[in-house]
């Protein structure tokens, strides 16, 4: 099989294609024959040591979410068999032609969908529905979202208004993307290079983190609530926190998955019914063989996408 690793920390110039031995699933396990994989930020991070990606060991595999069909089972795995098709989280990346997947993670693909649709749909979903339940928003609290072209971004912008917030603001890198986003259903559209952001908002969705954390948490109203859940870091002056009675909570989907596994299947269930009814739209920006790994990597250190960037394998 193919597969794309890195040996050394850096740009997508250390991506490197290699043959390798199928996987044996363990425990748990199930082994995907991928025909979808999910390029993030997160990814992009990884391979440049940066976030919470620098302590990993060396050669690594990047990736974390695919689509694809079953082909072997680990022991004691039950409820799925070969042939299924299923989307799922990857812990041990997924850059690759066959990957192993926690079948606790996976779930089917309903007949009719693509595993690019899926792959766009589902872990993004998954992360946008988590920070939304996560903060909770009620009655006509006001919401902003960094990163919000991106592929999960994009997909908070569009389930924050199914939610019935009153005022979504998209927070961006270029106002090219403006357009896109409207189209979403954001109210407003900022830019990071803006001196405002507008009015305070009473709940930030941040994808980004690093040197825009200040600024994201200077956007809330007194009493309001960030939800961090990028690998980008960053810090903040904690009398911030103090004099603005504001709160922040971390959120990753490896403990959500995990502690909330049946508002996750829930999740999951909501994500494909809004899909199928045309309420929820998972845009695509651009699909690239496995091979190109690198280019995909591009693309998103770029800031370049409106949407979902996808590998074929």
């Amino acid at each position: 099989m193919r597969r794309v690793r890195f040996h050394s920390y850096g740009g997508p110039d250390v991506l490197r294609l290699e043959e390798a031995a199928a996987p044996a699933p363990g425990p748990g396990e199930l082994l995907v024959r991928t025909e979808a994989i999910g390029v993030t930020l997160p990814c992009v991070r990884r391979v440049r040591g940066d976030g919470n990606g620098g302590g990993d060991p060396l050669p690594a595999m990047p990736g974390g979410e695919i689509a694809g069909t079953v082909v072997a089972l680990g022991p004691d795995v039950t409820g799925f068999a070969p042939g299924d098709r299923v989307t799922s989280l990857t812990l041990t990346g997924s850059y690759t032609e066959l990957a192993l997947a926690p079948a606790f993670l996976a779930g089917r693909i309903p007949d009719g969908a693509s595993a690019v649709q899926a792959v766009a749909l589902v872990r993004s979903g998954h992360v946008a529905l988590a920070a939304l339940s996560t903060a909770a928003p009620r009655g006509a609290e006001s919401v902003l979202i960094t990163g919000a072209a991106s592929g999960t971004g994009h997909l908070a912008v569009q389930l924050a208004k199914l939610q019935g917030v009153s005022r979504v603001v998209a927070a961006v890198s270029s106002a090219a993307k403006a357009e896109f986003l409207r189209g979403l259903g954001a109210d407003e559209v900022v830019t990071y290079g803006q001196e405002s952001w507008g009015a305070p908002v009473d709940i930030v969705l941040d994808g980004v983190g690093g040197e825009l954390l200040p600024r994201a948490l200077a956007a809330l109203a007194p009493g309001g609530r960030l939800i961090f859940f990028n690998s980008g870091g960053g810090t903040v002056p904690a009398y911030e926190l103090l004099a603005g009675a504001k709160t922040i909570t971390g959120l990753t989907m490896r403990h959500f998955s995990t502690v909330h596994r049946e508002l996750y299947e829930e999740h999951r269930a909501q994500l494909w019914e809004l899909a199928g009814s045309g309420r929820l739209r998972a845009a695509v920006h651009a699909e690239l063989p496995l091979a190109e790994a690198a280019t995909a990597h591009e693309i998103i250190e770029a800031r370049a996408n409106l949407g979902k960037v996808v590998l074929r394998p």
